[in-house]
């Protein structure tokens, strides 16, 4: 017989939390490392960048100007209305395989990672902003 599992009363295991914590590390130095190589404004990082940025556009008009896109503030991300429309925003994507695993995203465009510039996300709001900033040219400072 099935149980439904409650993820707000499940405890953490630490291995699986440690198995999350390197596929999400190994997966920001391959986003670096292409930054580095090819460059932000000639990366496409899904299939999906056309859909994925303009669903961003519509949902976050802010987003249009791109000085919104160089900082993104972690306490207005995951505030209650962050955190829906973040949510609204995501569950467009959920046929995306990991739409929604655990990834690194670096708060402002003009830094590398660190743990003062690093804000855990889910992968389609990596993949939105990413994209963002790579159309916009934010990430070709790293390849020069």
């Amino acid at each position: 017989m099935a149980t439904k599992f409650d993820a707000e009363n499940a405890e953490n295991l630490e291995d699986i939390e440690k198995q999350f914590a390197v596929k999400a590390v190994k997966q920001m130095m391959t986003y670096w490392g292409l930054l580095e190589t090819v460059g932000g404004s000639n990366l496409k990082l899904t299939p999906h960048d056309d859909d994925i940025f303009n669903t961003l556009l519509e949902d976050f008009p802010e987003f249009k100007d791109k000085e919104n896109v160089k900082v993104i503030k972690e306490e207005e991300m995951k505030s209650p209305e962050g955190k829906k429309r973040w949510r609204d925003f995501c569950e467009k994507f959920n046929e995306m395989d990991d739409y929604n695993f655990g990834t690194m995203l670096r708060a402002k465009s003009d830094e590398e990672y660190t743990e003062e510039n690093t804000i855990f996300a889910v992968r389609i709001q990596f993949y939105a902003i990413e994209i963002a900033r790579n159309r916009y040219g934010l990430n070709d400072w790293v390849k020069k």
